[in-house]
């Protein structure tokens, strides 16, 4: 055991564990050239730029394969990241600094670095895309010099990954099987890293500012539960970590979820492509509660064709016959932005024009996925269920049911995810058949918190007491239109406790990961709806997050039977 001092640092926790290991830092960064640095002795203006456009393109191509090679989360972070390395505006400004005398190099360092800053101006989701065009950067810099790009270290030995946060294309590419636990100084609950981490299982804390002190070879504790590192553990932590290792197993999930009296909580799957479908269904997932369509349109520079959209929807139909498929349309904007259809100039694009609200500003595209997705869906026995993203309003409820009944689809519903469809939720139940809580946007905008921002990582929490009333009021609103069915399909589902207070607020299905369903449906067994929908008024009266957390926690011993 070291003698050296006890160290502990407070992030938060976002993937459950408990584990003890020696930390790996990310690598330095690549470091700058210098301004305005010139051709090397030989080199001319054409071969520059040929060898820009040739770097440029490697690494869009690397992306490109690494996504091939990805699925779900990982594969939509990776594409997205590749169409920005392959931006065409960014390598024209680079090529205009190469025409004027400056290496490829510096040309491409000071153009990314003038479209970081714009995007960092903007703030919200696009600050966060300035993490993105850095990223990019320091790839194709690399690719310049010939040397290794940053991302995950390489060790034959498992470690605890420590770093500043994660870029998309390294958290897409994280080994389970080397990494031990993940650890950052920034990030959200609800960022990239965050939401990768809970689909490997690996235990992850993020916004842990004070981590920044930790080096390679530190021996460190790290606990996903509560949000804790601790630098030279000492017996106790090894003790805690060791009992974590020695869990009870969970039992495998048997395709049921129920409650302990008999009440039935289908529990479904989050899936991004037919891949994810067919290991989605193997693991026992009873449908799919998300079928995230832009798997189909990232990494693209125009719409994809309706054939491709076509097969694209039916290899996840295929995987679920005669089971429910609910399938949201295309939820672009924001952090997800397409050429064809985004306007990424607006000041502030995560309350600009995204999700159903793209109809309206590029109408056609809307209508044609709502084609491709009936002709699917006529081809295969999957119960199809189809919802638009960002609706806020009764009408723009009614006006895509309408466009949904137009497609020859028989059940249309709305995700509900700004305040107003949360208060309005009986109205708009009024002109569909269901809706869908997505609680990661319904916590960002109901704490008017960045749900990427690590700094607001506390506001950002769907255990928020003002986010469970949201989530209350849309299943209140669902009785008064008729008792009709409310699902969960934000990340906060895959939360085993969280889990528990959403069906005493009278959620009727809960869609998750593929890796939470087991841990779910081990922990709803636990409980009838009585007792679920008594730790749901406890979490309504809580005056915070941690306060809610807390007391619900408290009253289901599971979780610690089997280190949840």
């Amino acid at each position: 055991m070291s003698t050296h001092s006890v160290e502990k640092f407070s992030g938060v926790g976002v993937s459950a564990g408990r584990v003890i290991g020696t930390v790996r830092r990310m690598p330095d960064p690549i470091s700058a050239p210098a301004d305005g640095a010139p051709f090397a002795p030989g080199a001319s203006v054409e071969s520059e730029t040929a060898r820009l456009a040739e770097a440029t393109a490697a690494v869009a191509a690397q992306l490109k394969e690494r996504a091939a090679h990805a699925t779900g989360d990982a594969q939509a972070v990776l594409k997205a990241t590749a169409l920005m390395a392959s931006d065409r505006s960014l390598l024209k400004s680079a090529t205009k600094l190469v025409a004027s005398g400056t290496c490829a190099e510096s040309a491409l360092w000071e153009a990314a670095d003038a479209v970081a800053t714009q995007l960092a101006a903007l703030g919200g989701y696009m600050a966060e895309r300035a993490g993105d065009v850095l990223d990019v950067r320091a790839r194709i810099v690399a690719q310049l010099r010939g040397v290794p790009a940053p991302g995950i270290p390489d060790s034959d030995e498992p470690f605890v990954l420590v770093a500043v946060d994660l870029a998309p294309a390294d958290t897409a590419t994280l080994d389970p099987a080397k990494v031990l636990a993940l650890v950052t100084s920034d990030g959200g609950p609800q960022s990239h890293t965050a939401i990768i981490a809970r689909s490997l299982g690996l235990p992850a804390i993020v916004a842990a500012s004070e981590t920044t002190a930790l080096h390679d070879a530190d021996r460190v504790y790290v606990d996903g539960i509560d949000g804790l590192v601790v630098r030279n553990p000492t017996e106790v932590e090894v003790a805690i970590a060791r009992t974590y290792a020695n869990r009870e197993q969970l039992p495998d999930f048997d395709g049921s979820g129920v409650l302990a009296d008999g009440h039935r909580v289908p529990l479904l799957a989050n899936v991004g492509s037919g891949e994810d479908a067919q290991a989605a269904a193997a693991a026992g997932a009873e449908g799919v509660g998300l079928l995230r369509t832009e798997f189909c349109f990232l990494g693209r520079e125009k719409e994809p064709s309706h054939e491709e959209q076509v097969a694209a929807y039916g290899a996840v139909f295929a995987a679920f016959a005669r089971q429910k498929v609910v399938v949201r349309t295309l939820d672009a904007g924001a952090d997800k932005p397409l050429p064809f259809l985004t306007d990424t100039s607006e000041p502030n694009p995560a309350l600009g024009v995204r999700g159903y609200r793209t109809d309206t500003t590029s109408p056609g595209v809307l209508a044609r996925q709502l084609t491709a997705i009936s002709e699917a869906a006529a081809a295969h026995q999957a119960e199809v269920w189809t919802m638009a993203p960002m609706i806020s309003t009764p009408a723009e409820a009614q006006d895509f049911a309408a466009l949904v009944a137009e497609a020859e689809l028989p059940t249309a519903g709305v995700m509900i995810e700004v305040p107003s469809a949360a208060l309005l939720a009986e109205r708009i139940l009024e002109r569909c058949d269901f809706v869908s809580i997505g609680t990661n946007d319904l916590t960002q905008y109901t704490m008017a918190a960045d749900r990427q921002l690590g700094s607001l990582a506390e506001l950002n929490d769907p255990w928020q007491p003002a986010v469970l009333h949201m989530v209350a009021a849309t299943c209140a609103g669902a009785q008064g239109a008729g008792a009709k069915p409310v699902g969960v399909c934000g990340e906060a589902a895959a939360d085993p406790a969280l889990a528990v207070v959403l069906v005493g607020l009278g959620v009727s299905t809960l869609s998750m990961n593929k890796r939470a369903l087991a841990p779910v449906a081990a922990v709803l067994r636990t409980v009838d709806l009585a007792a679920a929908q008594d730790l749901a008024r406890l979490a309504l009266r809580a005056a915070s997050a941690d306060e809610a957390r807390a007391l619900v926690r408290a009253q289901l011993p599971e979780l610690d039977r089997f280190g949840l």
